[in-house]
């Protein structure tokens, strides 16, 4: 048990980073440039952990890594960067709490991972409170916005179960750092074409694509993957709601959102939603410890990469 919640607290990381990140971006990054502001979020951060970690895919994880970085990097940031230059900190978070249960009814068919009753309550609480946080006529919503925040979620959450599903003992800095590096590569052509020359870049733009390309993406990410690795995809999921809490939080205390009654309820409801999808009988495993292979079998599989 004890355990199990150390994987809890890693994989808390990536989504406190991602909320986090909404607010750099729209407080620092042009806003005119979300295919060079994705793209310079994506490639550094793959290179990074290839320099950690040099290891080239071997046999399906070339067109694997294709695809995965198609979509959890090139698609997810463009839509993620739109979102945050379109929307306040805390409404651009928010959006993003449909994920668990978006992730718990994809991985149902993708990973055999049936959602328990528990999980799914916990999803709806969860989203309950996020809707008590969205619908309280904040300033600054649009339609383009929230529909672009929305694309990103139903992306991530298909990408983050393909993930669970292709990367079983896969290392875990390699395969990320590929999906990093791919979906960097795809975006600066079309970013080249469709944006012309890069920015130029003041100096605490610099820093905030450092934060959004080290500690959002390359840390987030391997922490993130760490996670389903260890734990179920509905488990995941709701500790994605993180996610929105961060982002309102920070939307009130530096970015001056104003905090109301009702966005402090949708608050503990989203954290009660956290809190009790991880609350169960002392001793009993989750859904993916119990289908955990052993030492012996992740050392051959973790061959897939060499």
């Amino acid at each position: 048990m004890e355990a199990n919640w150390r994987w809890v607290a890693l994989t808390a990381v990536a989504p406190v980073a991602w909320g986090a990140n909404y607010y750099v971006t729209h407080e620092f990054l042009p806003a005119d440039r979300p295919l060079y502001g994705a793209a310079l979020r994506a490639l550094p951060a793959g290179l990074v952990l290839l320099a950690l970690r040099r290891q080239r895919p071997r046999g399906s994880w070339w067109w694997r890594s294709a695809v995965l970085g198609l979509l959890n990097m090139s698609v997810f940031f463009v839509l993620v960067y739109a979102a945050s230059q379109l929307l306040p900190t805390s409404v651009a978070s928010t959006v993003m709490a449909a994920s668990p249960l978006t992730m718990m009814l994809m991985a149902w068919p993708l990973v055999s991972e049936r959602p328990r009753a528990a999980q799914l309550a916990c999803a709806v609480v969860g989203l309950g409170g996020v809707c008590l946080m969205l619908l309280t006529g904040v300033r600054g919503t649009s339609v383009p916005g929230v529909l672009a925040s929305a694309a990103a979620m139903l992306v991530s959450a298909f990408g983050h179960v393909l993930t669970k599903r292709w990367s079983a003992g896969a290392d875990v800095l390699a395969s990320t750092a590929w999906q990093l590096t791919a979906g960097g590569l795809f975006l600066l052509p079309v970013a080249a074409v469709v944006e012309g020359a890069p920015p130029a870049l003041s100096a605490p733009a610099l820093l905030a694509f450092g934060y959004a390309s080290l500690i959002a993406t390359a840390l987030a990410f391997v922490a993130w993957f760490t996670g389903l690795r260890h734990l179920s995809a509905g488990t995941v999921g709701l500790i994605g709601l993180l996610n929105p809490v961060t982002g309102v939080l920070l939307g009130t205390a530096v970015a001056g959102e104003v905090l109301t009654v009702q966005q402090l309820c949708g608050l503990v409801l989203v954290l009660a939603g956290v809190v009790l999808g991880r609350t169960r009988r002392a001793g009993a495993p989750s859904a993916a410890e119990s289908r955990r292979p052993s030492r012996r079998g992740s050392q051959r599989s973790g061959r897939l990469l060499s």
